[in-house]
């Protein structure tokens, strides 16, 4: 069965998130497995696990909506620049756990990032990817009767100025980065293309991909 690769271009969040839920919802055990590849307007969402005071008084004043989610983790933030793919997969299929699962997303990230140069990492105690101490990747998942969505999101080419209005992730101190400050010439369009390669390649190495398709 072959893996869906989606373009979606710029999508609001919230209505993302409500396809995202109605397709797993929906999904029988022959419904192929889905990458979907997009870009959100300026939007903070908040995990399940997301405290008040992650979210400092300046980000409540801004005019950026706050979106509670039923991912896990902390707060973050999206915008456009940043490269986002949600991940749908019938993780019984794949016969993939949580953690193994987060493992093959952190390592896709690393992978591709390596072909730009920029050597990363992943960190045990916080899921994500870091450059020299500073998160370049968030990772959140939720799984409902062994089917995935949610996902992760790099930091590409955005404005990251509204990552300092709240604890991302909540890891106190952490200082955030992307690959546009760490390359000469970022592109947006060839990297999701790169990142969606070496994502379909640790998540579902024996099965093809399909050709992608517009939204």
């Amino acid at each position: 069965m072959s893996l869906q690769i989606k373009y979606l271009g710029i999508q609001p969040y919230e209505s993302t998130w409500e396809a995202m839920q109605r397709f797993t919802d929906e999904r029988t055990e022959t419904t192929p497995d889905e990458l979907w590849v997009v870009e959100h307007p300026p939007v903070y969402t908040q995990g399940l696990n997301g405290q008040a005071k992650h979210l400092q008084t300046f980000a409540l004043q801004q005019d950026i909506p706050i979106i509670q989610s039923d991912r896990g983790g902390q707060v973050t933030y999206h915008g456009p620049g940043q490269i986002v793919i949600y991940v749908l997969l019938d993780l019984k299929r794949a016969k993939l756990g949580v953690r193994d699962l987060v493992h093959r997303m952190e390592k896709a990230i690393i992978e591709f990032l390596s072909t730009l140069d920029i050597p990363a990492e992943a960190r045990s105690d916080a899921p994500g990817v870091y450059v020299n101490g500073k998160k370049i990747a968030s990772l959140g998942l939720k799984i409902r009767k062994q089917k995935s969505y949610h996902g992760l999101a790099l930091n590409f080419d955005m404005d990251l100025t509204p990552f300092s209005w709240i604890t991302p992730c909540g890891l106190e101190g952490i200082k955030i980065t992307q690959v546009s400050s760490l390359i000469q010439t970022p592109d947006l369009k060839a990297a999701q293309k790169e990142l969606i390669k070496t994502l379909s390649h640790q998540l579902q190495p024996q099965i093809s991909q399909s050709p992608p398709q517009p939204i």
